[in-house]
Protein backbone atom coordinates (compact mmCIF):
# COMPACT_ATOMS: atom_id res chain seq x y z
CA UNK A 1 0.00 0.00 0.00
CA UNK A 2 1.34 3.35 -0.57
CA UNK A 3 1.89 5.65 2.10
CA UNK A 4 1.89 3.26 4.61
CA UNK A 5 4.73 2.92 6.69
CA UNK A 6 5.45 -1.07 7.46
CA UNK A 7 7.30 -1.78 10.90
CA UNK A 8 10.74 -2.47 8.86
CA UNK A 9 10.48 1.30 7.95
CA UNK A 10 9.75 2.93 11.30
CA UNK A 11 12.80 3.72 13.10
CA UNK A 12 12.94 3.46 16.22
CA UNK A 13 14.46 6.30 18.28
CA UNK A 14 17.66 5.61 20.16
CA UNK A 15 20.48 6.94 22.73
CA UNK A 16 22.59 9.67 21.22
CA UNK A 17 26.16 10.21 22.00
CA UNK A 18 26.77 14.08 21.36
CA UNK A 19 30.34 15.38 20.99
CA UNK A 20 31.61 18.72 21.04
CA UNK A 21 34.63 19.85 19.69
CA UNK A 22 36.86 21.07 16.83
CA UNK A 23 39.14 19.88 14.33
CA UNK A 24 42.57 21.48 15.30
CA UNK A 25 42.01 20.47 19.12
CA UNK A 26 44.37 17.67 20.12
CA UNK A 27 41.99 15.77 22.53
CA UNK A 28 39.42 16.23 19.96
CA UNK A 29 41.75 14.48 17.48
CA UNK A 30 42.23 11.99 19.75
CA UNK A 31 38.42 11.42 20.33
CA UNK A 32 38.07 11.38 16.27
CA UNK A 33 38.69 7.62 15.96
CA UNK A 34 37.04 6.23 18.87
CA UNK A 35 33.76 8.01 17.86
CA UNK A 36 34.00 6.68 14.39
CA UNK A 37 34.48 3.18 16.09
CA UNK A 38 31.15 3.82 18.66
CA UNK A 39 29.80 4.87 15.09
CA UNK A 40 30.04 1.48 13.39
CA UNK A 41 30.21 -0.98 16.16
CA UNK A 42 27.30 0.29 17.72
CA UNK A 43 24.91 1.40 14.80
CA UNK A 44 21.34 0.76 15.55
CA UNK A 45 21.63 0.38 19.08
CA UNK A 46 23.03 4.26 19.82
CA UNK A 47 24.04 6.87 17.47
CA UNK A 48 27.21 9.32 17.33
CA UNK A 49 27.41 12.63 16.55
CA UNK A 50 30.06 15.37 16.48
CA UNK A 51 29.56 19.07 15.95
CA UNK A 52 32.47 21.35 15.07
CA UNK A 53 31.72 24.66 17.09
CA UNK A 54 33.50 26.87 15.54
CA UNK A 55 31.63 25.75 12.48
CA UNK A 56 28.53 25.72 14.14
CA UNK A 57 28.80 28.53 16.96
CA UNK A 58 24.91 28.42 18.02
CA UNK A 59 25.88 24.94 19.90
CA UNK A 60 28.29 26.36 22.06
CA UNK A 61 25.52 28.34 24.09
CA UNK A 62 22.61 25.94 23.05
CA UNK A 63 24.73 22.64 24.69
CA UNK A 64 26.39 25.16 27.29
CA UNK A 65 29.44 24.15 26.21
CA UNK A 66 32.63 25.82 28.63
CA UNK A 67 35.42 23.56 27.22
CA UNK A 68 36.05 21.13 24.50
CA UNK A 69 35.48 18.26 23.46
CA UNK A 70 32.12 18.20 25.70
CA UNK A 71 30.79 14.69 25.59
CA UNK A 72 27.14 14.43 25.91
CA UNK A 73 24.95 11.32 26.42
CA UNK A 74 21.02 11.66 25.22
CA UNK A 75 18.41 9.13 26.07
CA UNK A 76 16.20 7.84 23.15
CA UNK A 77 13.86 10.61 23.87
CA UNK A 78 16.17 13.24 24.01
CA UNK A 79 16.82 13.82 27.63
CA UNK A 80 20.27 15.04 28.51
CA UNK A 81 21.59 12.10 31.02
CA UNK A 82 25.50 12.69 31.85
CA UNK A 83 27.95 15.29 30.25
CA UNK A 84 31.68 14.52 30.45
CA UNK A 85 34.34 17.63 29.16
CA UNK A 86 37.93 16.39 27.85
CA UNK A 87 38.93 12.99 26.41
CA UNK A 88 36.88 9.64 27.49
CA UNK A 89 37.73 6.77 26.48
CA UNK A 90 36.05 3.75 24.47
CA UNK A 91 35.67 1.97 27.41
CA UNK A 92 34.74 4.80 29.34
CA UNK A 93 31.49 5.88 27.30
CA UNK A 94 30.98 1.62 26.96
CA UNK A 95 30.55 1.65 30.65
CA UNK A 96 28.90 4.82 30.41
CA UNK A 97 26.32 3.51 28.78
CA UNK A 98 26.15 0.57 30.34
CA UNK A 99 25.07 2.27 33.53
CA UNK A 100 22.35 3.58 31.54
CA UNK A 101 20.91 0.58 30.99
CA UNK A 102 21.54 0.62 26.88
CA UNK A 103 21.97 -3.02 25.62
CA UNK A 104 25.30 -2.82 23.59
CA UNK A 105 24.86 -6.71 22.25
CA UNK A 106 25.17 -7.14 18.51
CA UNK A 107 21.41 -7.63 17.12
CA UNK A 108 20.81 -10.69 15.25
CA UNK A 109 20.06 -10.58 11.95
CA UNK A 110 17.15 -12.45 10.84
Amino acid sequence: MAGVETNAQVKKPVPLLLDLGATNCIPCKMMAPILDELREEYRGRFDVVFIHIFENKEAISRYNVRVIPTQIFFNAEGKELFRHQGFYSKEQIIVKWKEFGVNLEARKEK
